[in-house]
């Protein structure tokens, strides 16, 4: 790796957590929808690899705001830029991949996979700067960017959360040098498992370097495998990259399988079996004054409740999380409304939540009758 952090302040460090927290929540609602948009009566394995993946990003956008704390920032998912504008960009390698918000089937799978891929980069870029230079659109969401400079980007998620344990690191280090510490968060923020039951990976208060660089090495695990491996480090749980894999193959993965050939028991997937969901839906596309329409703002401002519930727990509340999962189920009922029915004016596609959360959709609507106009 690169010898020199990208990260050289505190102020740095707090800014690209908070982009961690972002990057994690990215992920929340394209799995949701895809849960979601699978018809009733099949796909019962993929709905239980959605579910259980699911929990575990909740998770780690839970990790990425008690490390957030301890080194003293204020996690905040009301910020306007937090929710992603879907289709949202995340880094991968020389050209950033799209992550929108789509019915599950094949492209929805490839998506998955890419998002939770193993980070490896080409040889001869190995020992350069992690950093790529990107032109940046006002419209669109670059996830995964370096605090300072929204157009130089991570070359991989891995190497984003490289560079945020390399930072911590070197910004504690030198503070120990003068005596001193970066972890001067307040613990009673930090949230434990006692709050937070999940079946992957324990949550434990992030105080020091240590337990700060276990939590972050946790979430790289439980997504893309250790160190080239199926498991995570425990050795108990599948990575979500090859969950995902699984469904890709039809196969389950034994203990003792190499990467890309499970051999266990087959599964069934039936590619044709959700709804035929229009792709990154926005509010101002459906019909004014329809049932449509307003359910996908009621939606939209539960999702926007949810976020609040979420940002009261990570800053001294944090029994609230236990509201937070059940919350996210609730969801559900919402969204399946929206999922369920025909979208007027584009025959053979349904409705689908858009996520525009605090984003002023009335401005959003001028535009999109302007560019309608034109």
């Amino acid at each position: 790796m690169h010898t020199h952090s990208s990260i050289r302040t505190l102020e740095e460090l707090q800014e690209i957590l908070h982009g961690a927290m972002q990057l994690e929540h990215a992920t929340i609602p394209p799995y949701l929808t895809a849960l979601y948009s699978i018809m009733p009566g099949v796909n019962q394995d993929a709905a239980q690899v959605l579910r259980v993946i699911v929990v575990e990003e909740m998770l780690h956008l839970t990790i990425a705001a008690n490390v957030l704390n301890a080194v003293g920032g204020t996690p905040d998912l009301t910020r306007p830029d937090f929710v992603a504008s879907y289709p949202a960009y995340l880094p991968d390698g020389e050209t950033d991949f799209e992550v929108g918000i789509q019915a599950f089937g094949r492209e929805a799978l490839t998506t998955f996979l890419k998002i939770e891929r193993p980070a490896a980069r080409p040889e001869h870029l190995r020992a350069g700067n992690p950093l790529v230079h990107r032109k940046i659109s006002p419209h669109k969401t670059m996830l995964g960017s370096h605090p300072s400079n929204k157009e130089l980007h991570f070359y991989s998620i891995g190497e984003f959360y490289a560079a945020i344990v390399d930072g911590i690191r070197e910004l504690e280090g030198r503070a120990q040098r003068e005596g001193q510490t970066i972890f001067t968060g307040d613990r009673s923020r930090q949230v434990t498992s006692e709050y937070y039951y999940s079946g992957g990976g324990e949550l434990f208060p992030v105080v020091d370097l240590k337990s700060a660089i276990d939590a972050l090495e946790l979430i790289i695990e439980q997504g893309e495998g250790d160190g080239g491996g199926i498991y995570d480090d425990d050795e108990h749980e599948l990575a979500h990259y090859y969950r995902f894999d699984e469904l890709v193959k039809g196969r389950y993965y034994l203990k003792g399988d190499k990467p890309g050939h499970p051999t266990g028991p087959q599964l069934q997937v039936d590619w044709d079996g959700a709804y035929p969901i229009k792709p990154n839906l926005k509010v101002a596309e459906i019909s004014d004054g329809s049932e449509l329409r307003e359910a996908t703002i009621a939606f939209n401002h539960r999702y926007g409740e949810f976020l609040k519930l979420l940002t009261l727990a990570y800053n001294g509340q944090p029994s609230l999380l236990l509201e937070a999962v059940p919350v996210m189920f609730e969801f559900r009922n919402m969204m399946l409304e929206l999922i369920r029915n025909p979208l007027p004016g584009h025959p053979g596609l349904n409705g689908s939540p858009t996520y525009e959360i605090g984003r002023d959709t009335a401005a959003q609507d001028v535009a999109c009758q302007a560019e309608a106009v034109a």
